[in-house]
């Protein structure tokens, strides 16, 4: 992957600063303050146990960023509700970042230095930290390690497009957009990291429509907390980002929902736990003790008696600083999409542990290789890349430590992956992705730079 692009510019992530702070503003101005308390606990915490001696982590701690949105659920649960404790990881701390720039700066310089060791990723980004892609040529080595959730994701558009047959399949879209760039002003969509997961949504919705994001659409990076604001003004049409914030466009009736990314893809990989090689390579031990106690937090979070607890634990001040009614009914899959349409279907909420396909937190190879494919096709990375991808996969993806931590804690063996692929993937158009043969997928694809 030595041909990766490397001329990344740094200063297109520097609009992200600030995200964290606006949003809690902003969420407080609509939707109610959040808790100034803790949260009142109802379930049981996790009891510490003794550990074998061979599984007594080599550190009892680790710095791990998140950024304030579902899929940071259960790094938070796992502090919370004792999980990292139970397995001898007594002063792990759960740093809340500012931005996507501001995690990738924080694992560049480290926890030794004020930064972290790790922690909640868009991807592919562990994959261009590792090649130096997007920190200035240095190479940080990063493992995928586990994947934290699917879904929780949806695109959402500004209501003076509304009833304009803009909806998961759009009729006539080429139409639409040519009409909006003939009138002056092209369409202006925005996702909050550029060349990874939800600028990867918002790219594959409009060109299975038959519209092309590179010249039909101004495509722009904007933080997740300027996006309500964006619509307001009415500089900004469109943008991809994860819950809360759809949520709120529709509810302040600003704009409506025309796809979830559960509707893109059922089942697809959103966010994962990535930690600094260097760490993990020095402290194994410590590193599975972080697996297990994260996946026994995503089975708690797969429990929906549990959601109500979630909810009051990660919208509290210590974490995400939002109002718990803003998380209430898309954490349990209820969507008003703002167009007349409402969906109630708990397999389209975020899940962490297991969907319909199988696992959710197992790191499935097949997917890094989605996303490494999607890039080539957008011209993010050299169509060579392709070729080594896979040898880049087994490098980065340490599957194998995931599968060590689930043995290792006694899951059964129907909740341990046994490929390291998930097979063919299928999209909402029909697109299908076969891991044996990516070329393919790319061939079939009508719209891209590749």
């Amino acid at each position: 992957m030595s041909g990766f692009n490397n001329n990344f510019s740094r200063r297109r992530f520097l609009a992200t600063a600030g995200a964290t702070a606006l949003s809690s503003v902003l969420l407080k101005g609509c939707l109610g303050n959040p808790p100034e308390d803790t949260p009142t606990i109802t379930s049981a915490q996790a009891v510490k146990i003794n550990l074998p001696p061979e599984q007594v982590p080599e550190i009892n701690k680790a710095r791990l960023g998140y950024l304030p949105i579902v899929e940071a659920a259960p790094l938070v649960i796992a502090k919370e509700k004792g999980f990292f404790a139970k397995y001898g990881m007594d002063n792990v701390e759960i740093s809340k970042q500012a931005n996507w720039g501001a995690a990738r700066d924080n694992v560049k310089i480290g926890s030794s230095a004020g930064g972290i060791d790790g922690g909640q990723w868009q991807m592919p980004m562990p994959y261009l930290i590792s090649e130096g892609i997007i920190t200035d040529s240095l190479k940080i080595p990063m493992y995928v390690l586990l994947q934290l959730n699917t879904h929780g994701n949806a695109i959402a558009i500004a209501d003076k497009h509304k009833n304009k047959g803009l909806t998961l399949k759009i009729d006539k879209a080429k139409d639409f957009f040519e009409k909006t760039k003939s009138e002056g002003a092209k369409f202006k969509a925005a996702y909050t990291f550029p060349k990874a997961n939800q600028e990867f949504w918002i790219r594959y919705w409009l060109a299975a429509n038959g519209v092309d994001p590179d010249t039909d659409v101004e495509l722009l990076t904007v933080p997740a907390a300027q996006t309500v604001a964006n619509m307001k003004t009415g500089s900004m049409d469109a943008f991809s980002t994860g819950d809360p914030w759809p949520y709120r466009i529709v509810k302040e009736k600003i704009g409506f929902i025309p796809a979830l990314t559960a509707e893109i893809w059922k089942g697809h990989p959103e966010e994962y736990l990535a930690l600094r090689a260097d760490w993990v390579d020095k402290y194994p031990k410590a590193t599975k003790s972080l697996l297990k106690a994260i996946m026994e937090a995503q089975q708690w979070c797969d429990n929906f008696d549990n959601r109500k607890e979630l909810i009051q634990i990660v919208s509290g001040q210590n974490y995400f600083g939002v109002a718990p009614e803003v998380l209430a009914d898309p954490m349990m899959g209820k969507y008003d999409m703002g167009d007349g349409r409402i969906i109630d279907d708990k397999s389209m909420a975020p899940l962490y542990w297991k969907d319909a396909k199988g696992s959710v937190s197992y790191p499935y190879q097949s997917h890094d290789l989605w996303f490494i494919t999607e890039s080539v096709r957008w011209g993010f990375l050299p169509k060579e890349s392709l070729a080594t991808a896979k040898d880049l996969i087994k490098k980065v993806n340490r599957e194998d430590l995931w599968r060590e931590a689930a043995k290792e804690a006694g899951f059964t063996a129907a909740d341990i992956p046994t490929s390291t692929s998930r097979g063919i993937e299928e999209f909402f158009d029909g697109t299908k992705f076969d891991p044996e043969n990516p070329q393919a997928y790319l061939d079939s694809l009508k719209i891209k730079k590749a």
